[in-house]
């Protein structure tokens, strides 16, 4: 079977997220992101370039869930697609791009965060993308996500405790870097 593919996004979250609820009723997160751009010297090293800025979406439970889970300033990883629309902006067309995320999370290579499970007690466990629809996964092990440092975890079970779960990132450090790379950018 061929590896399944899609188009991917990295950047960093420039506004503070927003949910909200469509005409049909579904979640909508939104955020402005930005990514930054490199060139390759002929020395080898690189130049930093002018970093751009785009829009974000996500809907549906897993909107509400990146809601939860991140704010400005982060670091992140998204699988989806690019959708293109035009919209009226005082009687003009104009057209406008946005990326919609189907799966996103932190970027491990950018942004530092635990995750700690709990084992299983009755054998291994697989994961599978039908167990949280089938019920199974209300009887998956508890898991436990903590940031670093901070010296407490709230444990988490069943389904309902993965969705409220909140991938903790690392104190002011990474916050400030990331806060100040976005301020002095103007959009």
């Amino acid at each position: 079977m061929a590896i399944h593919t899609q188009q991917s996004l990295t950047g960093f979250i420039v506004t503070d997220p927003e949910l909200s609820i469509t005409s049909k009723g579904e979640a909508r997160f939104y955020a402005k992101i930005g990514q930054e751009h490199f060139q390759r010297n002929d020395d080898g090293s690189f130049t930093q370039l002018e970093s751009t800025f785009h829009n974000l979406v996500q809907y549906r439970k897993a909107a509400e869930r990146s809601y939860e889970r991140f704010q400005k300033g982060d670091n992140f990883v998204a699988e989806g697609y690019v959708h293109e629309y035009d919209h009226d902006v005082d009687g003009q067309i104009q057209h406008g791009e946005e990326f919609v995320a189907k799966k996103i999370g932190h970027d491990a290579a950018r942004q530092n965060y635990t995750v700690n499970r709990k084992t299983p007690t009755t054998g291994p466990v697989h994961q599978d993308h039908s167990l949280e629809a089938s019920g199974i996964a209300d009887e998956l092990p508890t898991a436990e996500v903590e940031a670093p440092g901070s010296g407490s975890a709230a444990a988490l079970s069943g389904a309902a405790g993965r969705r409220n779960q909140l991938a903790a990132v690392p104190p002011d450090s990474a916050r400030k870097t990331a806060s100040a790379r976005s301020n002095a950018l103007a959009l």
